[in-house]
């Protein structure tokens, strides 16, 4: 599909051809949002960094022939796929975990970038200087957070 937007010309490309072409482009829109945040999980949390595996599981080849079998379907014995099935749940729940941290990170960025404004060193793609990013409120917690929990005795997480 051919999009005309102020004398730029995009071509974009769907597989699934019983989309109209509004759906298209706003599916389009999204992904700049959904490549971003894989980008600051990747770099400011390390949400793709887990090291799970299980004896069971083959070691799989990433790209497949059409005729080939995907090697985690050849494992046929009962124990060895519970073994591979517990190792998926442990990396989808770490990676869930690293999500609600980068969420959490978001929300504090937004509550109190105010508050500390020398102390931050990246900002937000956003036209307003006033908001940091994810990256530079995990640094500054990296650096204070044994203070902040001295200065605040009466916290649950201290205790």
């Amino acid at each position: 599909m051919l999009v005309l937007h102020q004398e730029c010309c995009s071509n974009l490309v769907s597989t699934d051809l019983s989309l109209a072409a509004a759906d298209i482009i706003r599916l389009y829109s999204c992904r700049f949002k959904i490549e971003c945040t894989f980008r600051e999980m990747k770099q400011v949390t390390p949400a793709f960094g887990y090291r799970f595996w299980s004896k069971s599981m083959p070691k799989l080849n990433r790209f497949l022939r059409k005729e080939e079998v995907c090697q985690l379907e050849a494992v046929t014995n009962e124990q060895d796929q519970q073994r591979i099935q517990k190792t998926i749940q442990a990396i989808e729940a770490f990676v869930m975990c690293q999500c609600m941290a980068m969420g959490l990170l978001q929300l504090i960025t937004l509550q109190f970038s105010g508050r500390t404004s020398g102390l931050f060193f990246r900002y937000l793609r956003t036209p307003s200087h006033a908001v940091a990013s994810e990256a530079s409120v995990a640094a500054y917690l990296r650096k204070s957070i044994f203070h902040l929990f001295n200065q605040n005795p009466y916290l649950s997480i201290t205790k």
